[in-house]
Formats: C-alpha cells, structure tokens, sequence
C-alpha cells in the first residue's frame, strides 16, 4: 500500500490494483498516517519514495526473482515472518500447488532486512538422497569442501557465526535427510534461523509447525483466489468482465482455492471462457495443464498429484485411492467399511489415514462425533483413476453403495438434537452412491432405495425440492409399476407443499397410469380422482388451471375405475364436492347447483373419507365442506371446520401428504379465524404457519396470513418487518400468484398507507397486481375493506363511501368468507360518517350477519353512538376492542371521541408505529 502511493496512485486506481474494495484503501491509507505520524496523504507519498529509494539501495537478497506478481496471503505472510522471527525452524506445510514456495519466498524477503548476514534459498527438489541434503545447502551458501572435514561438518562450521535465514525448499521426499541436517546445523549456529517448505512436517521436537491452508475463496473483491485468478487471467488476455464474477467465484470454489490449479485454469480462460472452464472442471487433471516448466511439477495439476503419490508406500497409496469414493469429510469408521480390504488390512487404516493427512494429502478437522478427513476435489478425481487403474472401481464403489444405504436406514425415523448435522455429513455422499448406482443395471434397486431413503430425508431435512426430485427418481429406477406409483404420488403431495399446482396435477396423472400398469385399477382411479380435486381446490397455484373438458373426462375415468375401493370411492366423492363448489363460486349462484346440493355433496364426502380411516383424506373432505359452507354465507361453520381439520392432523405422522394437508388447515384456520373477528386466534395459526419447517424456502406463503392479520390489529412494527422477507421470499419464487399473496401484499401497503407512507403504499399496490390471481378479489374483496381503511384514517370519508359503494349481494363472490365481515361493517360506518340517510338501515342489515364477530360488532357499537352521540358507548366501543386484539381500531375510536381522549388516542397510534389521522 505505501508502495503504491509512493507511485502517486489515486484510492480507486490502488483498489484496482489489489483487487480490492476503495473503503478498504482509505481504511489502510488513515492507518498509515496514524502510524507514520504524517499529516497528509502528500506527505505519505514522500515518505513512501524515501523508503523506496532506500529499499533499493540496500543489497538484495539471494533470493529466486519472482516472475508474476504475489497476490493475497497478508495474513499468512505477517504470521510466518512473526513465526519465523520468533522460532528457530519453521515448517511451511501444505498440499502440492497451494503456494508454499512463494509464501516462503516472499516471506524471506520481507525479513531479509533483520538478517545481517543475509538469507539463502535451497531447492531440494532435484535432491532424491538424503544423504545429499549437506551437500545441497553448500552449493546454495558457497561452502566447499575442506580437508579433514565431511560436507556435512563443514556448513555448520561455515555458518557458525551468521546471523542469517536459511530457506529449504520442498523438503517431502528427502525428509529424514533434512531433519538430521537442520538439527546439526541449528545446534552449532545458534543465530542462524531455518524456513522449510514441505508437504509434511519434519517431526522433530524443535520444530514449528505453520500449516499453509488454500487461499480464501469469501467471494467478490476480498477473495484471495479470485483476485489471483483475475490477475493470471488479466496476463494472457482480456480479464474476467465484472458480469461473470460469481462464475469465477464459483471456479475457485471449485478448486479449492489451490494456487497452482488457479493458476492453470486462469491460463485458459482466453480460450475456453466461463463456460468451457466450468464444464470442464469435471476433469480437471486433464484440463489443468500448462506449458513447459523449469520444474515439471508444476507444469500440471497431474503432475503435482503424481509425485505426492509417488513417495507413498503401496498400503497408503491404495488408501488414498479407495477413500477418493466419499464426497464429503468421513470419519476413519468410515473410511475402514468402504476401503478396508485386501491386500488393506482393515486394522491400518486409521494408521494409513494419519500417514496420508501428513503428507497433506487429506486435510483433518474435528467434529461432533470424532476427526473426520477430507481430500480435495483434484485429489479425489486423481483418486478415481487411480481406482480404474487398480481395477477397484467397481468393487470399492460398491462397498460405498452399501455403506450410505447403511447410514440412510439408520437415519430413517431417528431424531435427535443432532439429527440434522448427522444428515448433512452423509447428505452428500449419498448423491454421489445414487448418481453412480443409478449408471449401473445391477445396482437399479440399490439405486431406487437410496432415491428413496434420500427423498424421505430430504422432505424431514426441509430440501422440498430435493425430495420432490428424489421421489420422480425413484420412480424411474423403481422395477415394480406399483412402487413407481407410491413414489409419484408422494412426489405430488412434495409438490402441493410447494405449491406447485401444474406439478401435482401431472405427478397425480402419472401415479394414475404407474397404477394402472400394475394392475391396480381402484388405485388408478383414486388417482384421477385426486388430480381433479387438485385443479379445482388448489386452482390459485396454478399458472395455468387445465380445462374445464379435461378435468370432467378425468372425474368420469375415476369413477369407472374405482370399483368398491372405499378409498377410490371417497376420493370421487371429494373431487365431485370440490367440483360442484368451484362451479357454484364460479357462476355466482345463478344455475341449479344450489347451495344446499353443495354442502350436500361434501358432506357426502367427509362421510366416506371418514369410513376410510384415512385423517387426510378426512381432512381433504372437510376443506370441500367449508368451502361449500362459505358459499352459503356460514363463516363461523368455515371456521369451525378449519380447527376441526387441524386437530385431526394434529397426531398424525409427518408424511408429504399430512404435511401439506396441515399446511393447508393452518392458512385456512388463519384466514377463517380473520374473516369473523378472532384475531388473537388469526395471528396465532399464522404463526404457526409462518413457522413451519416446510416452508422455510416459501416465506411469502409463510408470513401471508400472519401479516394480514398484523395488518387488521395495527402491528405496523411487526408488519414491516415480515414484509421484508415477504417479499424476498415472493421474489425469489418467480413471482407465484395467489388469493392470499395478494391479501398479504395488500395489507403491508395499507400498513404505509396508514403511517402516511403513499410512496412505499404505492409500491406494495404494484406487488399485489402481479401477486394475485384475479383483479376482482383487490377490486371489491380485500383490496376495497384495506383503502377503505385507509381513507378512514386520512379523513376522506366521501372517498371511503364511494370505495365500499357495492351493496354485498352485488360483490358478494369477492367479499363473502374472508372479507365479508369487514366489508360489511366498514360500509355501516362510512355511511354514519358521511352522514348517508341509509345509515342506520344499513347497521341494522350488518349486524344480522355479524353477529358473533368481536371486531365486526365492536365497529358497529361505534358506528351507532357516533350516530347517536352516545360517548359512554364509544367507549366501550373502544375497551371492547382492546379485548378483541385490535388495538388500532381502539386507538382510533379514541380519536373520534375527540378532546382529551384523541390525544390519548393520538399517542396509542404513534405507540403502534402509525401516524395519526391527518389532512392531506
């Protein structure tokens, strides 16, 4: 950094130089003011020349020129040069390619100036004797040989009185060598300090160990890796542009952050680009070559593998290779059942794990359930080879088959504190046993077991769309028609709890058909049956509903084929019900479908789902009930029917089925709870829902209810910040529609609305045009009871009144069930504040079909003692409120009660985070 401004550079121009943020150099350039005790940049940049200058003047150190740049590593760097200041002799450890020569040479040079008597570099690499390694380092220091006197005697003699710094350079393969010859050196020249790099450490007793680990791979402009990648790059080329950055984050992630592989790959990045790279990452000993060096081990990332290998013993070299198998860090349990056999002993293995991780082949990290060692990603496809080479291949995946179906059986139906770290650690491997099982014809059924294993894993692990995948797999793999039938029709219900309705309806068609190859003619039609009741009773997560033609053929098909099955049977039935509801919903009640055939129809059902045993199936038939019932006006029966739904499901266990059913019970138990009154009991269910498992990756879905119903009690705090993920999650879906997102949308932007927020309101309006699926329901539904709340708020009584102008029975399809309730009751009030003649008529009718709804009533009292002047009853217009949960409509009957009780109600308002009714 001082460098750089000694070179007149602006901030922008040195972030770009080191690859690295502008804030990050202006937090450097005040430590250097600070430190250097300057007073200004200008004064920095003299100082910065002078040290320059006098940097050149000195003499340099006999050091190997450095041909590119060093990039990163400022933390490893001042911990070595600490090291090696403070230690006699230091090991710089590490893999082949991760850097450990240049780290040491710029380490040396960093130093140099605290040596007076210099430093020296030694190479060992062309050194295959250790017995040579004396003679080695007095070629490097200038000793020669003297009479009398061995090599070995004579540059300890030599070096006596030196204070100097001695570099050994890859010290892997003439080990002992240099541990004899270090502490026969360090014991006669007691100023002289030594830096040796290798892949494993010396063992010796006055050693200091300095593990050398990858370059960080952070990601963006911090990134280590990425800023060497950028830099290679840059030098054969035009650099990576800025548009590709995650692409090139993900290469180095890829690579493990190992210079050497950085390197090579950045070399080829002119001719193969982001994309050619990353496919060919799948190989990338092949890929990961460069051109003529003056070491042939850096040439390729092969070559560097091949020496490491080449200075193992055979036991530990088949080891490496057999363990290459596991994707993810394993254990030496492990690592005994899948590579443990002949000519292994299984008994040395964990001895042959510890050899392995000191040649840093395999990097050692403890866990919960003891050490556990990994290799590299190179290592691994080097390992691959190695095993076809051996001829293992075959035998040695297979044992890793065996072992991850092992490890999923006993993770099946466990729990456990520790029961989702223990499905990460083997999550990945058992990806890899699948992907490679499923390639081999005598392995199909192992393959089919483990898709299995892994979907039920991945459901209860919360990964939806994994378990969805899984489940199809399984019934590709899956030999036996029926088996492929029950894997899709669990893959459907994965995708119900996705909401996902184009993916049910298909998955349930071919469940039907999977059953229908198998014989099974009442399973086939339960599930026809089942895809019908999908695009009728979840129509809203549908993209696109499939036509009215088809769906009938499908129903008529169901029945034919469901014979005497009590289980088809019930499943015709709820798809009749749930078809008869949509159509009455659908034509507003002006055909012979009346409403008492409708409840008739899903009664019918819930008495044959019920006879089946089957609490899901119950549950399905009660949802057709209550929608029958909401068409007939009976929101308290609706809500009932809810919580009925949820104490049936309460026991029962989780399965993709119960799951997304009780999913569904939640959202309905919110929002039937909401439309009479029952906020407590509102938000409680949509914090249950916001809070369930399944849906941590639809958090749109998750909070909906519970924002809605935040919304109507005056939260504005706690609406806010939902709405934030809410709408995070809601964009990261692609934008789903549905009734509810819409609902929920529109209630944040009456949250803003109400704190005199009309830009943020407007916005959130623009979300809940493109989160619904019908104009009608933000037209005359939801969307009039929230501006006509807001318009209260603000004054604008003519406004409100013209907004909830519709009689019910005029709007009715959209403000029924829900909505109802309040539409009702804020088009009485509008009506008092407005002064409209028919208000009190138009109490009157509103209390006849609110009664029983706290909030609802609590509304009406208010609206009629404003129109009598009744201020006692306003009151307890107010107090009743505050029982019911809705501290915002008390706060704001305070405010029309006027005097001293609208400065309390101004101060509950500003309590709740809402601004106080105000004239625009």
């Amino acid at each position: 950094m001082l460098a750089l401004l000694g070179e007149h550079l602006s901030n922008a121009e040195i972030a770009a130089r080191l690859v690295i943020s502008v804030r990050t150099v202006e937090s450097h350039v005040s430590s250097l003011l600070r430190k250097l005790e300057v007073p200004d940049r200008r004064a920095l940049s003299r100082r910065a020349a002078e040290s320059a200058h006098a940097e050149r003047s000195r003499s340099a150190p006999a050091l190997p020129a450095r041909l590119t740049p060093f990039v990163g590593r400022a933390r490893e760097r001042g911990e070595l040069a600490e090291a090696v200041k403070t230690h006699r002799q230091v090991t710089a450890v590490g893999p082949g390619g991760v850097g450990k020569t240049r780290l040491a040479l710029a380490v040396a040079a960093e130093v140099a100036g605290d040596f007076a008597d210099g430093v020296w570099f030694v190479d060992l690499v062309p050194v295959t004797d250790p017995e040579r390694v004396g003679a080695a380092v007095a070629a490097a220091v200038g000793v020669g040989e003297q009479p009398g006197r061995g090599i070995d005697d004579a540059v300890p003699a030599a070096l006596a009185d030196h204070r100097a710094l001695l570099v050994l350079d890859n010290c892997e393969q003439v080990r002992d060598g240099v541990a004899s010859f270090v502490e026969r050196l360090l014991t006669a020249c007691p100023r002289l300090r030594v830096l040796v790099t290798s892949r494993a450490r010396l063992m010796v007793p006055f050693e200091r160990v300095f593990p050398v680990p990858p370059l960080s791979r952070a990601g963006g402009g911090e990134s280590e890796a990425v800023a060497l990648f950028m830099d290679r790059a840059a030098a054969v080329g035009q650099p990576p542009p800025p548009a590709v950055s995650e692409g090139v984050v993900a290469v180095c992630e890829r690579l493990g952050g190992m210079a050497l592989a950085i390197e090579l790959a950045a070399a080829r990045w002119s001719t193969l680009g982001l994309d050619g790279l990353t496919a060919g990452l799948s190989d990338q000993l092949r890929i990961l070559t460069g051109g003529a060096r003056a070491d042939d081990r850096h040439r390729s990332v092969r070559a560097v593998l091949d020496w490491s290998h080449d200075l193992l013993e055979p036991q530990d070299q088949a080891l490496l290779r057999r363990v290459s198998v596991f994707a993810v860090p394993f254990t030496a349990e492990a690592a005994t059942a899948v590579a443990g056999f002949a000519p292994l002993d299984p008994a040395a293995v964990t001895d042959g794990l510890g050899r392995l991780a000191e040649q840093s082949l395999l990097a050692v990290a403890p866990s919960a359930d003891g050490t556990r060692y990994q290799a590299l990603e190179t290592i691994r496809q080097y390992g691959t080879e190695r095993l076809a080479d051996a001829g293992e291949l075959i035998d040695v995946r297979s044992r890793h088959v065996d072992w991850c179906l092992a490890g999923a059986r006993a993770l099946m139906g466990a729990g456990g504190a520790d029961w989702r770290a223990r499905f990460d650690a083997l999550a990945d491997d058992l990806r890899a046993a699948l992907t490679w099982a499923a390639k081999q014809p005598e392995r199909r059924a192992n393959a089919c077991q483990l898709a299995l294993f892994l979907a039920e894993l991945a459901f209860t692990r919360n990964l939806l769309g994994e378990a969805k995948q899984r489940y199809e797999q399984a019934a590709r793999l899956a030999d036996d028609a029926a088996a492929s039938a029950a894997a899709l029709r669990h893959a459907a219900s994965v995708a119900g709890c996705r909401r996902l309705g184009e993916d049910m309806f298909r998955l349930h068609r071919a469940a039907a058909e999977a059953a229908r190859r198998a014989g099974d003619s009442a399973g086939a039609g339960r599930e026809l049956a089942a895809a019908a009741t999908v695009a009728y009773r979840f129509s809203t997560s549908f993209t696109r509903i499939p036509p009215v033609d088809e769906v009938t053929a499908m129903l008529a098909e169901a029945r034919e084929l469901s014979g005497d099955s009590p289980a088809a049977e019930a499943a015709v039935a709820l798809a009749e019900a749930a078809v008869v509801a949509d159509a009455y919903g659908a034509i507003q009640g002006d055909t012979e479908n009346t409403v008492e055939e409708t409840v008739e129809r899903a009664e019918q059902a819930v008495g044959l789902a019920r006879r089946t045993g089957d609490p899901v199936a119950e549950s399905a038939a009660l949802d057709a009930l209550s929608g029958a019932r909401s068409w007939a006006g009976d929101a308290f029966a609706v809500a009932g029917l809810a919580r009925r739904r949820i104490d049936i499901l309460a026991s029962v266990r989780p399965t993709p089925a119960s799951t997304h059913e009780l999913m569904d019970a939640l959202a309905m138990a919110a929002g039937t709870a909401l439309g009479v009154g029952e906020l407590p009991e509102a938000r409680r269910w949509g914090r249950q829902l916001a809070d369930h498992p399944q849906l941590a990756e639809a958090g749109h879905h998750a909070t909906s209810w519970i924002l809605t119903a935040d919304a109507f009690a005056g939260h504005a705090d706690e609406v806010l910040t939902r709405s934030v993920r809410f709408l995070d999650a809601w964009e990261q879906s692609g934008r789903q529609r549905s009734l509810s997102l819409g609902a929920a949308a529109a209630s944040v932007a009456m949250i803003h609305g109400l704190r005199g927020d009309h830009d943020a309101r407007a916005a959130w309006l623009a979300v809940v045009d493109q989160a619904d699926t019908a104009v009608e329901q933000h037209r005359h539904g939801y969307g009039a009871v929230f501006d006509a709340m807001v318009l209260l708020h603000h004054g604008e009584v003519d406004a409100a009144l013209e907004r909830v102008a519709p009689k019910p029975d005029e709007v009715w399809k959209w403000v029924c069930w829900i909505w109802h309730h309040w539409y009702v009751a804020l088009r009485a009030e509008t009506a008092v504040l407005a002064g409209h003649p028919d208000a009190r008529a138009r109490i009157d009718a509103a209390r006849v079909v609110v009664t029983g709804n706290p909030v609802a009533t609590a509304q009406l009292d208010r609206a009629e003692a404003l129109l009598d002047g009744d201020l006692p009853r306003q009151l307890a217009a107010a107090a009743a409120f505050d029982a019911a949960g809705c501290p915002y409509q008390s706060a704001r009957t305070l405010l029309l009660a006027g005097g001293d009780h609208a400065t309390a109600g101004t101060a509950a308002l500003a309590g709740l985070g809402l601004a106080p009714k105000s004239d625009r």
